[in-house]
């Protein structure tokens, strides 16, 4: 298998290939036909989940447990077309890839065997990238890295290489550093309702990316919002030591006792579940990570469940940890108070990163919050709270892998 740099390229010496892209998000993955002038010769060309065929080129849908995949046969690409772009864009409106850098991964379609790989370095306000391109140079098939990013998601990329798009808007698409020159393009609108138009709009001056922040543990304990992000880095490197996640929780009604389980749930990078942690098993992946076992009341001060996690020991496999609460009881959240979560330097006490739940629903369980491990190495901490119908563990695992 070949790692591809930016702007590096190799020999496809079969004629069938896929390419999926991984990321520790769902992302929406495309693939455009395209002629030498760099552009489609109709919409029919623009591959995507709802357009899911095209001559020679089709979309795979992964189903949530795997990346989605565009793949090509270049024996039956018709005449005339030079090149075919994979991209890529996170599902989740407005999201940029700063920390969740995607992996295409070139493969063989008749024994699933790798040809190459590909990760985007320094991403950061992109929301669409293309990431690779498969293309024909002395009647020869290469691929070639490519790390093309965009600021206005993948509508900018569809209009950029000539996809009609409904009702244009303002932003255009801005590159992000790479080898290969940036294309001008015009101002899309969602290309899942993409239609066509008599004619492409002209472009629009390219917009400066927008500004990113990102938070890590430098200046001290972090107080996370929901749906808040922040890099488990302190000065400059990764925090792989031993840190507790602590899940505590109070009876919202004086003199009841309230009996929840935190849990924790290992995914891998296709979103596939590895094992659970629970009181019912109190270890996993080698001892990596344990339970304290149960607490029947959540009565008294302090942290009512602790799961210790050892960051160094977690195995490659393992890339995400979904921390989670129910009521094995069928107690409803809207009889709980205070409920929080918090992660804890194990070796030293200090409090890193606090997520305290506010508001409840009338559920049985919650998902607090997940770690997630990125290319880099390093793992971010993200605050969830989302509330969903589960009183056990098992019940927590496919809602946990759709949130990853």
């Amino acid at each position: 298998m070949t790692a591809m740099t930016p702007g590096s390229n190799i020999p496809l010496p079969i004629s069938r290939v896929a390419v999926d892209v991984a990321a520790p998000v769902r992302l929406d993955v495309s693939g455009l036909l395209l002629t030498a002038d760099g552009k489609v010769r109709s919409d029919d060309d623009f591959i995507f989940y709802n357009q899911p065929s095209g001559p020679g080129v089709s979309h795979r849908s992964g189903g949530g447990s795997a990346p989605d995949a565009i793949v090509v046969d270049t024996a039956a690409v018709p005449a005339g077309i030079d090149k075919i772009v994979i991209t890529a864009s996170p599902d989740a409106a407005g999201q940029t890839f700063q920390g969740i850098e995607p992996t295409a991964t070139v493969r063989s379609t008749d024994d699933g065997s790798v040809l190459a790989s590909f990760t985007p370095p320094r991403l950061g306000a992109e929301t669409a990238l293309v990431i690779v391109e498969i293309y024909l140079r002395n009647g020869a098939w290469k691929v070639r890295a490519v790390g093309q990013g965009y600021a206005n998601g993948l509508a900018g990329i569809a209009t950029d290489f000539g996809v009609s798009v409904e009702e244009p808007a303002a932003p255009a698409a801005v590159p992000a550093p790479t080898a290969v020159p940036p294309m001008p393009s015009a101002p899309p609108a969602d290309p899942r309702t993409a239609v066509a138009a008599p004619a492409a709009t002209p472009p629009a001056p390219p917009a400066a990316p927008a500004a990113t922040s990102r938070i890590n543990l430098d200046k001290g304990r972090v107080s996370l919002r929901k749906n808040q992000t922040v890099s488990l880095v302190k000065g400059g490197k990764p925090l792989l030591s031993q840190v507790k996640m602590g899940l505590g929780w109070e009876p919202a009604f004086q003199g009841k006792d309230i009996d929840l389980d935190a849990s924790v749930m290992a995914f891998g990078p296709q979103r596939n579940h590895i094992d659970s942690c629970y009181f019912g098993k109190l270890s996993i992946l080698n001892g990596a990570v344990k339970h304290s076992g149960d607490n029947l009341t959540g009565k008294g001060a302090g942290d009512d469940e602790v799961i210790v996690v050892d960051l160094g020991r977690i195995p490659a496999e393992a890339t995400a940890l979904f921390f989670t609460v129910n009521s094995f009881t069928g107690q409803k959240f809207t009889d709980v108070a205070k409920a929080y979560c918090r992660l804890i330097d194990a070796a030293s006490g200090e409090e890193l990163v606090r997520f305290d739940l506010t508001g409840a629903e009338p559920q049985t369980g919650v998902l607090m919050a997940k770690l997630i491990k990125q290319f880099s190495g390093e793992w971010e901490m993200t605050a969830v709270g989302d509330f969903v119908k589960s009183r056990t563990v098992r019940g927590m695992v496919k809602p946990a892998a759709q949130a990853l």
